[in-house]
């Protein structure tokens, strides 16, 4: 295991901790914490990471089953944060923690727009983007995006080779 200087919160710690890193994922909205205050606030207590997910909305009419069971919370999803302009914000107003989607729904995304996104906030964090990619779960969502459900994880294979390649 490494040990890696941080800096911990006042009266709390020797400032060193063993090799676990300990992050923060958040499903934000408009009604939680700013994600601006809660990327200080976590990089001040030692958290190596903040990840926000992405979704653009749940469509009121929804057939495909919830992933973990249940219902989804309706009054949640039509308030979501883009996470890309998110993280944006918690870049600004730290220098250390790793900030990242988790995931990003690529197939729903232009190959230019998310590399470019991408780049843009890696460039003002410093290189501490991290980018989570995912094929999505929803099928209505996915079908609003012009998305085939069925063929997602070939776009999303196809758009982040587009991606690579325009990082190069």
């Amino acid at each position: 295991m490494r040990t890696t200087p941080v800096r911990s919160p006042p009266g709390r710690g020797h400032g060193y901790r063993s090799g676990v890193d300990l992050g923060i994922t958040i499903h934000l909205t408009d009604r939680c914490v700013d994600v601006r205050d809660l990327a200080s606030e976590a990089e001040a207590r030692g958290f190596s990471s903040l990840y926000v997910p992405e979704h653009t909305h749940i469509p009121s009419s929804q057939d495909t089953p919830v992933p973990m069971g249940g219902d989804l919370p309706v009054d949640v999803y039509p308030r979501s944060l883009d996470p890309m302009v998110a993280l944006a914000a918690a870049a600004a107003v730290t220098s250390t923690i790793r900030i990242g989607t988790g995931v990003s729904l690529v197939a729903q995304h232009h190959p230019i727009t998310l590399a470019k996104a991408a780049a843009t906030i890696d460039l003002l964090s410093g290189g501490r983007f991290v980018m989570g990619v995912g094929y999505g779960w929803n099928r209505e969502e996915m079908a609003h995006h012009g998305v085939d459900y069925a063929t997602r994880r070939a776009r999303v294979r196809e758009t982040m080779l587009a991606v690579r390649e325009l990082w190069t």
